[in-house]
């Protein structure tokens, strides 16, 4: 029998399962000639307004699949698909959320179902388009689903139940602090998309007079329990602030290079006490290893150096990374503990040659899906 190393499990703390569908859908130039995070979510929406209860499943399904090959085991899925096309909830308002929890746990995956909530275009507008599949007129009518949902999955220790205020670009600024209170009495983690584009930050600052980051920690979002998704265009002292928070980021860098987002700040998340996590977001291609090297990769481009992660007490940035995609992003999604272990070939030809004392090192730079094992 080939020789084998066991590993903590992984997690990806950011998922949009029913993006798997768009696979190679938007790679090549549009007709405008102008292509960035915009136009590709312009393909998003159109794809978004097609699904049915009975898609949603069979997407997520595959996607999910294709994480627990490559060693993941718990998911945290950013969810904002809620009603029917033109907006009308369904008869069961959360019938959507409920497929994807089953497709979780049909391949094998613990989820925290973040129930998105999403209320504009902007300020001062309504939502348009698809994302009037999104949208509630109604706070209440958002944390009532959590609720529901919280409730129908009460008993399931493989289900978390969370709530995402999408951005602030997507959610007033008035419904901030009723969102983080409604968290906090019921002991539920709140993600939200943070500063991933710089037009985020422009609209911001128009419609508040803050920072992404400033308007969160005024409203009194940052908490231990609060992850910043993506959060590339901080500005220093937004950082820190979520350092104070001891809130989590979580970083995305295959679907953030996909769409041009940009670079972290990844040393000066660290500095702040910023724990980071990582996620698959947009399943533009599933290598959650990829994610975890790529927080490293990423920030020697942006640097110019090698080898910028440094672990606490002696941590090598392997033991540091693994950590991350780990034990840190399972606790960004709600579970105490990594969820079990994952077996690694260490025959697999990407780890031939290897020194045993560099063996995780090989499996987090090197490694693919192919090295884990299955039953």
């Amino acid at each position: 029998m080939n020789e084998s190393l066991f590993l903590p499990a992984l997690a990806t703390a950011h998922s949009h399962a029913f993006q798997r569908a768009m696979r190679g859908d938007a790679q090549r130039p549009g007709p405008s000639g102008t292509d960035d995070f915009w136009s590709w979510r312009t393909s998003m929406y159109t794809l978004a307004n097609t699904l049915t209860p009975e898609s949603i499943f069979a997407i997520a399904r595959v996607a999910y699949r294709e994480l627990h090959r490559a060693g993941v085991r718990t998911v945290g899925e950013f969810h904002y698909v809620h009603h029917q096309p033109g907006g009308a909830p369904y008869e069961d308002r959360v019938v959507l959320a409920d497929r994807v929890i089953r497709a979780a746990k049909a391949e094998g995956l613990r989820i925290t179902l973040l129930r998105v909530i999403y209320h504009r275009a902007g300020a001062g507008r309504p939502p348009e388009g698809a994302q009037r599949r999104f949208s509630d007129a109604e706070l209440d009518h958002a944390l009532a689903d959590v609720e529901t949902l919280a409730s129908r999955w009460a008993h399931d220790p493989d289900v978390r139940i969370g709530v995402a205020p999408h951005s602030v670009r997507a959610v007033p600024p008035d419904w901030l602090g009723p969102i983080a209170t409604f968290a906090e009495a019921r002991g539920l983690m709140v993600h939200a998309h943070v500063a991933e584009q710089p037009a985020e930050i422009t609209a911001c600052l128009a419609e508040t007079g803050k920072r992404p980051v400033e308007l969160l920690a005024e409203r009194g979002v940052l908490s231990p329990r609060f992850v910043a998704v993506h959060a590339t265009h901080l500005a220093p002292h937004e950082a820190r602030l979520l350092g104070e928070g001891r809130s989590f980021v979580c970083l995305c860098p295959t679907t953030e290079r996909d769409l041009g987002d940009g670079l972290p700040d990844v040393t000066a998340l660290a500095a702040a006490g910023v724990r980071l996590s990582a996620g698959i977001d947009s399943h533009v291609v599933t290598a959650p290893l990829e994610d975890l090297r790529c927080i490293d990769l990423g920030e020697r481009l942006r640097t110019g150096k090698r080898v910028t992660l440094r672990g606490e007490g002696g941590r090598t940035p392997a033991e540091e990374l693994w950590r991350i995609g780990s034990e840190l992003g399972a606790l960004a999604c709600g579970f105490a503990d990594a969820g079990g272990e994952i077996e690694v070939d260490l025959e697999a030809p990407e780890l031939a040659l290897v020194r045993p004392e560099h063996r995780l090192d090989a499996v987090v730079y090197s490694g693919n899906a192919g090295i884990f094992r299955h039953d």
